[in-house]
């Protein structure tokens, strides 16, 4: 499982858009280079950007949601080719990682959705809430 380091504000705003996503203080007025938060698409735009980068790997071996990349081999001698693939689309795209949340070697992840082996995304009882009877 690895994070992305400030996912929004890894997406560089066209020049010509710079002007529209501004802020006024009472010594001048800024323009964001990088894509604020505050963005109604935000969101939205991310995923699109990281759905299209690893839409050759996504289902094969690696998952992703938002700013949240799963990185699931069948064989665990296969899993290095699959970090180092994965990092190489990193690297391509010059998306950083958050070393503080990034975990390697696990057979299940513990989180709101964890992978097992047997190729499914289920969720972790501690941390989910049935919202049914």
């Amino acid at each position: 499982m690895i994070d992305a380091s400030q996912g929004y504000h890894q997406i560089m705003l066209a020049p010509e858009d710079r002007k529209r996503v501004s802020f006024i203080t009472c010594a001048d007025t800024f323009c964001y280079v990088a894509m604020p938060l505050r963005l109604k698409n935000a969101g939205a735009t991310y995923q699109r950007l990281v759905d299209k980068i690893f839409h050759p790997l996504i289902g094969i071996n690696v998952e992703v949601y938002v700013d949240d990349m799963l990185i699931k081999s069948k064989e665990t001698r296969v899993h290095v080719a699959d970090l180092e693939e994965t990092f190489s689309v990193l690297r391509k795209y010059k998306l950083k990682l958050n070393p503080g949340k990034c975990a390697f070697g696990y057979m299940e992840i513990v989180s709101s959705a964890s992978w097992s082996p047997k190729e499914e995304l289920k969720p972790t009882p501690s941390k989910s809430k049935q919202f049914w009877t």
